[in-house]
């Protein structure tokens, strides 16, 4: 019999997704995995070279998608496992995996977002920043019948234990109070990437109250803000808080 409870998290990219694999490490039943599938997405865009450490990403973890699916649907250490993926990773995956698991699909206000990714990754288009894959594979899941939710970062910030102890009933397992802080630092779990990424992360202790973007916003992303907004509308409806 399957005991495994397997937690695929979908994020977008610059939201609270480390902030949250970072939470479930600290479970004392939960082994946590770090984009496992970032070279299998690297090897199926044409422009790779805009990821900063694109190469060793690629040098670093398998990009066939069989090979990453076969370990995160396989044996591990603990009874709990949480993967931490972004939803535009899951570009030409098969999905049926999914249904095997808890999915977990998280956003954020590209008010706050898109102007954080742009000073990493300069000028990104819709298919950059996930929320349009985000409601895509929304469907796909609810298509499938598979278990879904949708978390809001900004919620989660403002409540992280309501909103995390809605998070675990969800999964079916229980709300560990571990799970609201850490240590500073970084983690043997982290890709990578890290370096890049993970500043905000490894200098905190938990989670960060939510403070909203006091700069301008950038004027060359408002069309991208525009065509963003309409799918993140549909996720923020569906989150916990």
């Amino acid at each position: 019999m399957e005991t495994t409870r397997r937690l695929c998290l979908w994020s977008g990219p610059r939201n609270i997704s480390t902030t949250l694999m970072y939470s479930f490490a600290q479970r004392s039943d939960t082994v946590v995995y770090d984009e496992p599938l970032y070279a299998h997405y690297l090897s199926k865009i044409p422009h790779p070279e805009r990821h900063p450490g694109h190469e060793d990403v690629l040098n670093s973890r398998s990009s066939k998608s069989d090979e990453v699916i076969n370990m995160m649907m396989g044996t591990h250490d603990r009874p709990v496992v949480f993967f931490k993926n972004m939803a535009h990773h899951a570009l030409g995956l098969n999905m049926d995996f999914a249904k095997d698991c808890y999915n977990i699909l998280l956003t954020r206000n590209p008010v706050d977002m898109l102007p954080s990714f742009h000073k990493v990754i300069p000028n990104p288009s819709i298919n950059d920043v996930g929320y349009k894959a985000h409601v895509e594979l929304l469907k796909q899941l609810n298509d499938m019948n598979a278990k879904v939710c949708v978390l809001d970062s900004t919620k989660i910030l403002k409540n992280p234990q309501g909103v995390l102890k809605q998070l675990c009933s969800f999964c079916d397992i229980p709300f560990e109070v571990d799970m609201l802080s850490w240590e500073k630092g970084g983690r043997p779990e982290d890709g990578c990437w890290a370096p890049y990424w993970y500043k905000n992360v490894h200098n905190s202790t938990g989670f960060m109250p939510y403070k909203p973007k006091s700069a301008p916003f950038p004027e060359e992303l408002n069309d991208l803000l525009e065509a963003c907004m309409i799918h993140y509308q549909v996720l923020e409806k569906q989150a916990l808080s």
